[in-house]
């Protein structure tokens, strides 16, 4: 990432050296030298740190490895005045300073970073409107929008770098701890938990590892964990840890955060990869409620589905019209040293019946037309998972080899997974209908929807960032930024209720492009004034908020203030 702005190309007597790539100047910086006793000689350690300005040759284009080695050579913070737009969108600004407002955020962040409060906000408030994260776009998102700072200040990315390596771990830490603390922590709660990964495109990124990629991209990446609190649909707390370790090792340590927060009386709500006899031991141990999702070919489920099928899948009385599913509960063992009795709620569906039995005859075809293509081959270079439905028949040649004659399909096998299609189940460790179970494990799209949030809405997909530090930092704002994303979510959700019906424009994407075309113009005198009144569409969105028109203008002298003008 380069920065937006100049500096002298450092004079050094020994370390400065220029290369010129494809008609670019790239300045680089040795930093080290390593020695090779093997060799008997060291070897130059070199990074770019920029690249020569075309008009000046004795001036620089920084990047983020200038400001790692060159920390006290000092950089302009502050944008000129002439970069501020004649016309300022203040609507989605307002709505997130309610929420700002409502949670203390303001507040919050002040006791922990200080002044930088208003520079984080922003941050946090551009990944939420502008629906990015990276950093050298942030002047673009302050030109034109109010800002937190102090005299709505707009700093040059540059400034940005630095502040992202200011922030400490210890600082995102204490944010949680005190985030926290102010729950009430009798009331009972199911805490949805769920992570995804990033990927790292550059830098020196140590939590960056090969590892299980969730879209296989075969990229080094990190993992990003969250606790969403169901009930009060807030974001609880967060983790990030390396690459190579899985969703399933992982869990404890989150969920001994959890009681180290406060919450004792919980329950969790997990994904199918969390499922492990470990797992539930020590959720037992910690006196835990679970609900939790197996697929319905689980052997710990098949016999259940296999004992239960026929029995509720056409009764009326089983029916669960909000889900279009059919759903029953019996109380089993998880595992033989399971010394308690458990819920599964089994279901059923004809349209997934339909859809799995599809998947499953292509994946049977495919599979077949594989093993014809391989026939011939030595029986050592095939797949061992053909095997799951095909017997693989084999004979060996005159070279001594087994190789691949011909196939025959396992029917009985096949007959079996295609009965178990439809079928699906949910294991909880508290006494609850099938109903219930369902309801409980469904709310966790919420939780999803700030994954989606973060990787689509947020520009979280990718870290940007050359090393761990600025990394982690994004990822504290992004965490603030999901409170903010989310609490707006909820208040449009709340005010769909209150009118009794779904607008398109009460996503949280689209209400605040809506709501960005609220806009103050710069007039002869130098004042900020609003340009038009609120449409009818606006002023629904508002009343999310509970901003009222009175409000609006009352904003828009304040905001026209900060700006340094003078108001007629």
């Amino acid at each position: 990432m380069y920065l937006n702005t100049t500096v002298k190309i450092p004079e050094l007597k020994t370390g400065i050296t220029k290369k010129k790539i494809k008609g670019t100047i790239y300045i680089y910086y040795e930093y080290g030298r390593k020695y090779y006793s093997d060799k008997r000689y060291n070897v130059s350690q070199c990074t770019s740190i920029g690249k020569a300005c075309e008009d000046d040759p004795g001036m620089m284009i920084p990047n983020g490895n200038f400001l790692k080695y060159f920390p006290d050579i000092e950089l302009p913070e502050k944008l000129p005045v002439s970069v501020r737009s004649g016309c300022i969108k203040i609507g989605s600004w307002l709505a997130i300073k309610k929420v700002i407002k409502y949670y203390k955020l303001d507040e919050r962040l002040f006791d922990i970073i200080g002044d930088k409060n208003g520079l984080f906000l922003d941050l946090a408030a551009y990944t939420v409107v502008a629906e990015n994260n990276a950093a050298q776009y942030y002047p673009d998102y302050a030109y034109n929008h109010p800002l937190f700072t102090e005299g709505m200040k707009i700093y040059s990315d540059s400034k940005i770098s630095s502040f992202l390596r200011e922030i400490k771990r210890d600082d995102s830490i204490t944010f949680q701890n005190e985030w926290n603390s102010g729950r009430d922590h009798r009331e009972k709660i199911y805490i949805s938990y769920d992570s995804t990964n990033k990927h790292c495109q550059a830098g020196e990124i140590e939590l960056a590892e090969y590892g299980y990629e969730k879209d296989r991209q075969k990229k080094p990446v990190f993992n990003f964990s969250i606790a969403y609190d169901k009930k009060n649909c807030i974001p609880l707390y967060y983790e990030v840890y390396s690459g190579s370790i899985n969703d399933l090792s992982q869990l404890q340590c989150m969920l001994e955060k959890a009681k180290a927060y406060g919450y004792k009386n919980a329950g969790f709500i997990l994904d199918r990869g969390y499922f492990s006899e470990s797992n539930i031991k020590y959720m037992d141990r910690n006196g835990y409620d679970f609900i939790i999702m197996v697929k319905g070919y689980k052997d710990i489920v098949n016999g259940l589905v296999r004992k239960m099928r026929g029995t509720f899948e056409d009764e009326w009385e089983y029916t669960i019209p909000y889900y279009d599913v059919n759903g029953i509960t019996v109380k089993s063992k998880l595992f033989e040293s399971d010394e308690k009795d458990r819920y599964f709620h089994i279901y059923y569906n004809d349209f997934r019946k339909a859809k799995e039995k599809g998947k499953l005859k292509d994946k049977i075809q495919a599979q077949r037309e594989a093993l014809e293509r391989l026939k011939g081959k030595p029986i050592e270079e095939i797949d061992s998972g053909y095997n799951a439905f095909f017997d693989l028949i084999c004979h060996k040649g005159e070279d001594g080899v087994n190789r691949l004659r011909f196939v025959r399909e396992r029917k009985d096998v096949i007959s079996e997974s295609v009965k178990l299609c439809g079928y699906f189940a949910i294991i909880t460790s508290s006494k609850m209908t099938a109903d219930e179970a369902l309801d409980l494990y469904k709310s966790r799209d919420a939780s999803e929807k700030l994954f989606r949030g973060d990787k689509s809405y947020l520009g979280g997909k990718s870290e940007r960032v050359y090393h761990s530090e600025p990394m982690l930092s994004k990822i504290f704002i992004e965490f603030v930024a999901l409170i903010i994303r989310n609490k707006i979510y909820t208040l449009l959700k709340d005010r769909m209720k209150e009118i009794h019906k779904k607008k398109n424009y009460m996503t949280v994407p689209a209400a605040l492009k809506e709501l960005d075309k609220i806009e103050m113009l710069r007039q002869a005198d130098g004042v900020y004034r609003l340009d038009h009144a609120v449409t009818a569409t606006q002023k629904d969105i508002l009343q999310a908020f509970n901003i009222t028109a009175a409000n609006m203008k009352k904003e828009a002298v304040e905001v026209s203030e900060a700006l340094n003008t003078s108001v007629v």
